[in-house]
């Protein structure tokens, strides 16, 4: 049984380190909140191995993620509190080894990878880092039809890493040399690796952003058609997640893609809006798809903006 301890510091891991995620969480019924506490945790502290502030030579790194991958799966003992919580959730709502396996692969490719060469590439990695993460939000939530709402929760978990991703670009780079705008994309639109390094927003980086928030926006639409597969009482965390993300997009096309200059951040009176906004349609229709296109700042498929708020962030005429 995961203790109080175990949960606390979990949470605590989430609040300091996944703001957006946080929020929703809030949102679960406590059968699920207090495991995906849990989750998160496991999922950061695998994260820092590679990303951490400790800077580890690339063997210890491979060593230490070896050493997680063994004590998340039950084949070694564990005296830390994260692992440990972890594996109790992980037998208790049946998650499978194989999601663990790939999640650990992805992040052992963080060691030697930090440039993808094409969308294909960034996908495999993704399939672990991100898409593994959804489906064993699956299990965490019980999903009656695991196999019918699986693509969708693939797709999501794609959708908030791409965000993430085009987010992030100035961190990603300065602080850990890492390009994940795929190197067709950028070849596509004339975007050196020496623009990325020097920070510069040059029109065809502009241009490969927006391909880019495209490209993410597809995911989403694809994710959020499989929230209706959730659990009841879930489905509205969920959706108001992929609104939370969704949300960066604005902001990105606000800067005109000048991600450079002042990183885009969705602060707590904005997140506090949507999740009225949110809230207010869901007790309208109950229907995700409404919802979001409601409410998010993704296009629909003919590229219209249905929120208040247009591709620019600027509110728009009634």
């Amino acid at each position: 049984m995961v203790t109080d301890r175990q949960l606390q510091r979990s949470k605590t891991i989430q609040q300091r380190t996944g703001r957006t995620f946080h929020f929703a969480t809030r949102l679960l019924p406590r059968r699920i909140r207090h495991p995906t506490y849990v989750l998160y945790a496991f999922f950061r502290v695998a994260d820092e191995v590679v990303d951490g502030e400790t800077d580890l030579p690339p063997e210890e790194q491979r060593e230490r993620l070896e050493q997680l991958r063994a004590e998340a799966l039950g084949r070694e003992e564990t005296d830390d509190e994260i692992l440990a919580a972890f594996r109790e959730v992980s037998e208790e709502r049946g998650i499978p080894d194989e999601e663990i396996e790939i999640f650990i692969d992805a992040m052992l490719s963080d060691v030697e990878k930090s440039r993808w060469e094409s969308y294909d590439e960034l996908a495999d990695y993704m399939r672990g880092s991100a898409a593994a993460v959804g489906v064993m939000m699956q299990s965490v939530m019980g999903v009656e039809d695991p196999e019918r709402a699986k693509p969708h929760a693939v797709a999501l978990g794609e959708a908030f890493q791409l965000t993430n991703f085009l987010r992030d670009v100035r961190e990603d780079i300065v602080d850990h040399d890492r390009i994940y705008l795929p190197g067709d994309t950028r070849d596509r639109h004339g975007v050196t690796e020496a623009d990325v390094r020097r920070c510069n927003p040059t029109d065809g980086f502009r241009a490969a952003m927006a391909d880019e928030l495209r490209r993410a926006e597809r995911k989403y639409r694809e994710g959020v058609a499989g929230i209706e597969y959730l659990p009841d009482d879930c489905q509205f965390a969920v959706l108001y997640a992929a609104v939370l993300y969704a949300e960066h997009h604005r902001l990105i096309r606000a800067l005109d893609y000048d991600v450079f200059s002042s990183p885009p951040e969705v602060g707590p009176v904005r997140a506090a809006w949507l999740w009225a906004k949110s809230r207010w349609h869901w007790q309208k229709s109950r229907d995700p798809v409404t919802v979001f296109r409601a409410v998010s700042a993704i296009p629909d498929e003919e590229g219209v903006y249905s929120s208040p708020y247009h591709a620019e962030g600027t509110p728009q005429a009634d």
